[in-house]
C-alpha cells in the first residue's frame, strides 16, 4: 500500500532532508507521492530500501530496524495508537493478539491483501499474499520466543524495530531481540520464512519510583499478614462490614498499598483467595439440541480430524457434516494461519484465529457458482475428550458478500456480533470508498496544480522576455505603467555587415538559421552582463544598461557585452562565403524616456535623442569594431578599458562628432567576458 511508501518517504525527509529523498527516489525510479490505499508493487518498496542503503551508506538491517521504529510512530500519528493499545495488558498479550488484529482488519478492508495496511502487518509489504503470522512462547527465565512467519524474505529486521518501539511506549520496558533460528518451512503456498526471535525485557523505572515501589511492596506484605491474622471464621462478617465502612471513609493507608488487595475475595467458609478462581458446575446444564442451535457455527473433531459434532447452520450449508465421522479436511481447507491441516499444527497455533474455507468440489450444486464460505474463529483443545472445538462465525465483510452467498442475517445467531459488524462495515466501506475517491481527486489536483505551475513559469518567462519583470507584474495586476525618465543610461546597437547582400544570395531558411544562431549567443550574454535586451529588428540588435533598473555601472556592463558580441560573432558562419560573419557595434550614453507602448502586443520602448545617436554610432561604425560616442568614452576612460581615438567624423543629422573605438577590457579575460567557467 502507498501507506508504506509514504511512511518511508516521511522518514527520509524528516531525518535526512528533502534533497536526500529526491536523490533516493530518482535512483529508485519511483514517483514522489503515493495514495494511501492504492496497492503498489513490492518491487517499488524494495527498490526504495535498497537505494536508501546505498545513498545513506548504512546496512539493510539498520535501515529496516529504523524504519520499524519510525513506522510505529507514523501509525500513532495516523490515529491507530488507540487500537494498538487495546491489544493486551502486557507485551506477551500484545504479540499474542496480533493475528487477531489482522483478522479484524480483514473485515475493514474488504480483501485479504488489505489486511496488511496497518501496524505490524506492514512488516511485509502488500501483494496478493497472506499476511504474516506471529506466535509467542514464554520461557522459564521470563524471556519469550517470538515466531515470525512470512512469505517475503529479508524483511524480518523490521520486527524488532516495531516491537521495541511498542514495548517502550505502551509498557515502559526496553527489550532486546536476537535471531536464534532461521528456517524455511514448506507450506501450502510454497516456502515460508520462519524466524525465531529471543525477546528479553527490562522494566524501566526512575530511581525514585523504584524505591517507592520497593517500600510499598514491603508495606503491602506486612499489611496483608496483619489483615489475615485478624480474620477468622468467627469475625469474618465483622471484617466484611469493616471493609465496607472503610471503603466509604478516608483510608489512613496510602491508596497504592491496597492495589494488590482488590482481587481478594471471601468465600462462604472464610477462605481468602488472591485473584479469580472460577466455579464450574458438576454437570453441563445444556442439552445437545440447544447447544447446536445456540452455536450454529461450531464443529468438534478428534485427532484424526473426524467430525463428532457440528452446529445446525454449518450443517445446512455443508450437508456432508451431517454424516458424523467424516474427515474435516475433505470439506474445508485452512486459509489462515498457513499451516498443514493436522491437529499438531493447529495446537501449535492454538492462540491464533483460524479461517476455514469450504472446498468447492464438496459443496452442493447450488453453491457451485457462489463464492466459497469462509469461517473465522478460535480453536479450543478439550483434553478430557481428546477433541478440538472450533467456535466460529461466517467471515463476511459486507451485505454484498452476504448476498453473493445467498445468505441472510437470520442465518447468524442473534448473539453473534458478526450481524452488527456486517451492517457497520457496510457504512465504513462506503466511507472508505468516498475517502479513496477524495484522495485520488486530491492527487489529481496536485498533479494538475504542478503542471499549471510549470505552465505559469513558462508563460512568465515568455512575458519577462518581452517586458521587464516589474513592468510585467504591474500589467498582470491590472495597473497602469507610467513612463519613466532615466537621466543616464548606455544604449548599444549592432547589425550584420553586408546583410542585404547575404539575403540576396541565400535561401530564407539560411538567413533564419544564421540570425537565430547569432541571437542565441547574444541573448546568453545579456544574462552574463545583466543588460536589458530592448528589441531585434532584422539583423539589428538593441540593448540598454541602466534601464529599467538604474545602476551606476551601466556603461561598463554594455561595454563588456559589446566585447562579448564581437567574440561570439566569430562563431556564426556566413552562409554565402562560409567565413565568420562581421558585425558593427555602436554605443552612446545619455538620458532617455522609457515606457510601455500598445495593448495587444505591448512593448517596452526607449525614446529620446540618445537612441538616435546610439543608432548613428552603429551605422557609422567599422566592421568588427565597437564605436563609442564621446559621452560613452567619458564614462569608460577610467574603468580599465583600452580605448583608441578615431577622431572627428561627420555623423548624419548630427554634424561633426568626436568618436572612439573600444579595444578590450584590461582586467577581464576572454572567458570572463564570455561567461565561461
Amino acid at each position: 500500500y502507498g501507506f508504506i511508501n509514504t511512511c518511508l518517504k516521511s522518514l527520509v525527509v524528516e531525518k535526512y532532508g528533502e534533497e536526500t529523498w529526491e536523490k533516493l527516489r530518482l535512483q529508485a525510479g519511483v514517483q514522489d507521492s503515493f495514495l494511501t490505499f492504492e496497492v503498489y508493487k513490492d518491487e517499488i518498496t524494495m527498490q526504495l530500501v535498497d537505494k536508501a542503503c546505498k545513498v545513506l551508506g548504512v546496512p539493510a538491517d539498520t535501515v529496516l530496524r529504523e524504519f520499524g521504529k519510525y513506522f510505529f510512530e507514523f501509525c500513532k500519528r495516523s490515529g491507530y495508537d488507540h487500537m494498538l493499545r487495546t491489544l493486551g495488558g502486557n507485551l506477551y498479550e500484545f504479540i499474542e493478539n496480533l493475528d487477531a488484529l489482522h483478522s479484524y482488519l480483514s473485515l475493514s478492508y474488504q480483501a485479504k491483501k488489505d489486511i496488511e495496511v496497518l501496524v505490524l502487518v506492514l512488516f511485509v509489504f502488500p501483494q496478493e499474499m497472506n499476511a504474516p503470522s506471529f506466535r509467542v512462547e514464554k520461557n522459564e527465565d521470563g524471556s519469550m520466543n517470538l515466531h515470525y512467519y512470512s512469505d517475503r524474505r529479508g524483511l524480518c529486521h523490521i520486527v524488532p524495530g516495531i516491537i521495541g518501539a511498542a514495548a517502550l511506549d505502551f509498557f515502559n520496558i526496553e527489550i532486546s531481540m536476537q535471531i536464534v533460528n532461521q528456517t524455511e518451512e514448506e507450506e501450502r503456498t510454497g516456502k515460508k520464512e520462519h524466524i525465531v526471535f529471543l525477546v528479553t525485557q527490562n522494566p524501566l523505572f526512575p530511581c525514585k519510583e523504584r524505591n517507592e515501589f520497593s517500600s510499598s511492596s514491603r508495606c503491602l506484605v506486612d499489611s496483608e499478614k496483619q489483615f489475615e491474622n485478624q480474620l477468622n471464621k468467627e469475625d469474618l462478617e465483622k471484617a466484611k462490614n469493616a471493609n465496607g465502612d472503610r471503603a466509604n471513609s478516608v483510608c489512613p493507608v496510602k491508596k497504592s498499598h491496597w492495589k494488590t488487595l482488590r482481587g481478594i475475595i471471601t468465600l462462604g467458609k472464610g477462605k481468602l483467595l488472591r485473584g479469580f478462581d472460577p466455579v464450574y458446575p458438576k454437570s453441563l446444564w445444556i442439552d445437545t439440541k440447544t447447544f447446536c442451535n445456540g452455536l450454529p457455527f461450531h464443529m468438534v473433531f478428534d485427532k484424526e480430524l473426524k467430525v463428532k459434532q457440528a452446529g445446525v447452520s454449518i450443517q445446512k450449508i455443508v450437508p456432508g457434516l451431517q454424516t458424523m465421522g467424516i474427515c474435516l479436511d475433505q470439506y474445508f481447507r485452512i486459509v489462515h494461519p498457513e499451516v498443514p491441516f493436522t491437529i499438531s499444527s493447529i495446537q501449535k497455533f492454538i492462540n491464533s484465529q483460524f479461517v476455514f474455507q469450504t472446498r468447492r468440489e464438496m459443496m452442493p450444486e447450488s453453491w457451485k457458482e457462489r463464492p466459497m464460505l469462509e469461517l473465522r474463529g478460535q480453536m479450543m483443545w478439550m483434553e478430557s475428550l481428546q477433541c478440538m472445538l472450533y467456535l466460529c462465525s461466517p467471515l463476511l465483510r459486507s451485505l454484498h458478500e452476504l448476498e453473493e452467498r445467498q445468505m441472510h442475517i437470520a442465518d447468524i445467531a442473534p448473539h453473534d456480533v458478526t450481524r452488527d459488524l456486517i451492517l457497520l462495515n457496510q457504512q465504513r466501506l462506503a466511507e472508505m470508498e468516498l475517502s479513496n475517491q477524495l484522495e485520488r481527486k486530491k492527487e489529481e489536483l496536485r498533479i494538475l496544480s504542478k503542471h499549471l505551475e510549470e505552465e505559469k513559469k513558462k508563460t512568465e518567462a515568455l512575458l519577462y522576455a518581452m517586458l521587464p519583470q516589474h513592468v510585467a507584474n504591474q500589467l498582470k495586476e491590472g495597473k497602469r505603467v507610467e513612463a519613466g525618465e532615466f537621466k543616464e543610461c548606455t544604449i548599444l546597437f549592432s547589425d550584420v555587415v553586408t546583410f542585404t547582400n547575404i539575403c540576396a544570395q541565400c535561401e530564407p531558411i539560411q538567413i533564419v538559421l544564421m540570425l537565430n544562431s547569432m541571437y542565441l549567443r547574444f541573448d546568453r550574454l545579456t544574462t552574463v552582463h545583466d543588460v536589458y535586451k530592448v528589441e531585434t529588428i532584422g539583423d539589428a540588435y538593441m540593448v540598454v544598461g541602466g534601464v529599467p533598473v538604474p545602476v551606476p555601472t551601466h556603461a561598463e556592463r554594455v561595454a563588456n557585452f559589446a566585447l562579448g558580441m564581437i567574440m561570439a560573432a566569430k562563431g556564426v558562419q556566413n552562409p554565402v562565403s562560409g567565413n565568420p560573419i562581421q558585425i558593427r557595434v555602436g554605443i552612446h550614453t545619455g538620458p532617455v524616456l522609457a515606457g510601455v507602448v500598445g495593448e495587444k502586443m505591448p512593448r517596452y520602448c526607449l525614446f529620446g535623442d540618445t537612441v538616435n545617436i546610439a543608432s548613428r554610432m552603429e551605422s557609422h561604425g567599422v566592421p568588427s569594431k565597437i564605436h563609442l560616442s564621446s559621452s560613452a568614452y567619458q564614462c569608460l576612460k577610467y574603468k580599465n578599458f583600452e580605448i583608441t581615438e578615431r577622431g572627428e567624423i561627420e555623423v548624419k543629422g548630427k554634424g561633426k562628432m568626436h568618436t572612439y573605438f573600444l579595444i578590450r577590457n584590461k582586467s577581464a579575460t576572454e572567458n570572463e567576458i564570455m561567461g565561461r567557467p
